[in-house]
């Protein structure tokens, strides 16, 4: 029997009775499109190997704990699981310094816990943050909630739909229209926020 020409579904069933080239055949089919959508979200060919690899050992291993439901949505699943190994790229290098280190190991440039942040700076950061929040309140109130959700309470987009009673893909598309509603008004009013 040819793996190639079996579906998702009986490919995914003969893994669960431990077919390993099922597997394959199911990230062989897949492996170019995850890849490439997680080239476009990290700009950066290195860090999509590596994201990519992270992605396909959690599919794999979601798929062994018959965590995927089957509703004939495998690669939307698969990119989810992209999707979020690929936040968790960001977050992850976010709160890494990018600095230089000595001899011992020791962070000497940019370490938090060094830098003096005057007065004018937390001025132009309070600033800023002001003018933020009046722009989110200008927004729809469904927008707002998203916004407020996300950004300032740190809610994930599945946590964010459980609390308003919507889908993801509705709690991704406030989101995509607040994003956009608040450019325009950035643009609009010629709003330096840099």
């Amino acid at each position: 029997m040819k793996l190639r020409n079996l579906n998702d579904v009986e490919l995914l069933s003969l893994y669960s009775v431990g077919n390993e080239a099922a597997i394959s055949e199911i990230i062989d089919r897949y492996k170019k499109r995850v890849h490439d959508y997680i080239r476009n979200m990290v700009k950066s060919e290195a860090v999509a190997d590596d994201i990519f690899q992270e992605t396909f050992i959690k599919i794999v291993k979601s798929l062994s704990e018959n965590k995927y439901v089957d509703s004939g949505r495998l690669l939307s699943w698969m990119l989810r699981i992209a999707h979020n190994q690929v936040i968790d790229h960001f977050r992850r290098t976010k709160s890494e310094a990018k600095v230089s280190y000595d001899n011992e190991g020791i962070n000497i440039l940019n370490n938090k816990n060094l830098v003096d942040s005057n007065v004018e700076d937390k001025m132009v950061e309070e600033q800023k943050h002001s003018l933020i929040r009046r722009l989110v309140d200008r927004l729809s109130e469904e927008q707002k909630e998203v916004v407020v959700m996300r950004h300032y309470l740190g809610l994930s987009f599945k946590e964010i739909a459980e609390k308003t009673g919507v889908s993801i893909n509705t709690a991704l598309g406030r989101m995509r229209y607040a994003l956009i509603n608040l450019r325009k008004m950035i643009e609009e009013e010629q709003l330096m926020l840099c």
